[in-house]
């Protein structure tokens, strides 16, 4: 099973059920009208099951979100009903992404781009994101934060949730590859039925890759971005060793 399975999107809400998606896209927002005028479209590189989406359209954008799981796909399309003509979903992945159409902002949130692993596909990711801004459009990211991760190395953690269907155990166990920065990230799941008491155990691999300000700064003059801000997640502070996610703002 990759990470992005069927039983992955099944329980991805309830493991993230934790997670404030309304005070980050206000945060997204904000950057956004601090940089833009009268942005209007927006493209979701990564959309997942489509909650950042559908609160970026809630706020009057019309959006696009795109991802690689036709299962979370199915998910966020739930999410498109009374907003059909402001909010849409295709399959693709994000390296070969061809919409032959442009918008005012593009957003790739909850670290997709540290799931390119590679400098070819994160250059891919960064021509596609390029290809499909409007001339002064800007392109905003996060991603793991290199020198944070390195302070603070990734460490074995237990996650625990449950709903009225499902109770969830999730055991995380990092390995560090330091001169590839990446950090393999190795799930044990159990998922209980809590109707029938069945239990089901399934592994995932996610593969993290941590960032350098200068890497980033080299492959944004190769595509010809620009660098405009950055930030620590959430905050409107430059990233420091304590900031595990950091987020840039790139203009075309």
């Amino acid at each position: 099973m990759n990470q992005f399975g069927d039983l992955y999107s099944q329980y991805y809400d309830l493991l993230y059920s934790d997670k404030d998606y309304l005070s980050e896209v206000k945060y997204i927002d904000k950057l956004i009208k601090s940089n833009t005028n009268n942005a209007k479209t927006l493209l979701d590189m990564g959309c997942g099951t489509g909650k950042h989406a559908e609160l970026f359209c809630n706020k009057g954008y019309v959006v696009h979100g795109i991802d690689l799981s036709l299962d979370m796909l199915k998910i966020a399309e739930t999410r498109r009903k009374g907003k059909e003509k402001n909010l849409n979903f295709s399959h693709s992945n994000i390296t070969n992404l061809n919409l032959n159409k442009k918008f005012d902002v593009i957003v790739s949130l909850f670290h997709v781009m540290s799931y390119q692993n590679s400098n070819e596909e994160l250059i891919k990711a960064f021509e596609v994101a390029k290809e499909h801004l409007n001339d002064g459009g800007i392109f905003i990211f996060d991603f793991w934060y290199g020198p944070a991760v390195l302070t603070d190395l990734p460490t074995t953690r237990i996650k625990k949730l449950e709903n009225k269907n499902i109770k969830v155990t999730r055991l995380a166990e990092p390995i560090l590859h330091s001169q590839q920065n990446i950090v393999d990230v190795n799930y044990i799941v159990f998922i209980e039925d809590k109707n029938t008491n069945e239990i089901i155990e399934k592994t995932e691999l996610h593969k993290m890759r941590y960032f350098f300000d200068t890497e980033l700064e080299m492959i944004c003059d190769k595509v010809n971005l620009t660098f405009e801000k950055k930030y620590t997640w959430l905050l409107e502070t430059e990233p420091n060793f304590n900031s595990w996610n950091a987020v840039w703002i790139l203009r075309k």
